[in-house]
C-alpha cells in the first residue's frame, strides 16, 4: 500500500532540507545511492555519505561515515538506502540525532518506524526519491 504525500509536503521538506545523510551509500557510480547522491549534491545539499564499510573511502569526494552519530554536524534529513530489517535501527538512531525527517527510499515502507518518528517529531516519507521528487514540474511552478 501506497501512502499518498502532497506535492507541497514534500517540496516543503526538500526546500528545509539543508543536510542529508545517505545511510547506504555506495562508491559504486551504477548504483542508485551514488546517483541520488550525485544529485543532491549537485542540488546544493551538504551530503553524508554513510556506510561502515566505505568508511576508508570518500563518496564524490565526501568523507564516509559509519554510522550517523559519528557525524559532528547537523542532520537535517536521513535517507535510507538500507532493507527493511534495518530502517528500525536506522530510525532510532535518527532520533538520537535529532534528525527533522526520515526519508526511505523506494520499496521501504515501515509503519513502525514511521510511528515511532512521528512521535520523536520527526517527519516521514517512505517509499520516494528525493532525486525524483526533485525532478517534478512543481519545482519549476509558483
Amino acid at each position: 500500500m501506497t501512502k499518498t504525500y502532497s506535492d507541497k509536503f514534500l517540496k516543503n521538506i526538500l526546500q528545509e532540507t539543508k543536510s542529508i545523510a545517505v545511510v547506504g551509500a555506495s562508491s559504486k557510480a551504477h548504483r542508485d545511492s551514488f546517483k541520488v547522491m550525485e544529485t543532491l549534491i549537485k542540488k546544493g545539499y551538504i551530503v553524508y555519505p554513510v556506510n561502515p564499510y566505505e568508511v576508508e573511502n570518500k563518496i564524490l569526494g565526501m568523507q564516509c561515515y559509519p554510522d550517523l552519530k559519528s557525524i559532528d554536524e547537523e542532520v537535517d534529513m536521513v535517507d535510507i538506502f538500507r532493507s527493511l530489517d534495518a530502517v528500525l535501527e536506522i530510525t532510532h538512531e535518527s532520533i538520537s540525532i535529532n534528525a527533522k525527517t526520515i526519508w526511505m527510499q523506494l520499496d521501504i515502507v515501515h509503519p513502525e518506524a514511521e510511528e515511532l518518528a512521528q512521535k520523536a517529531g520527526i517527519k516521514v516519507v517512505m517509499d520516494r526519491c528525493p532525486k525524483i521528487e526533485l525532478s517534478k514540474s512543481y519545482w519549476t511552478s509558483k
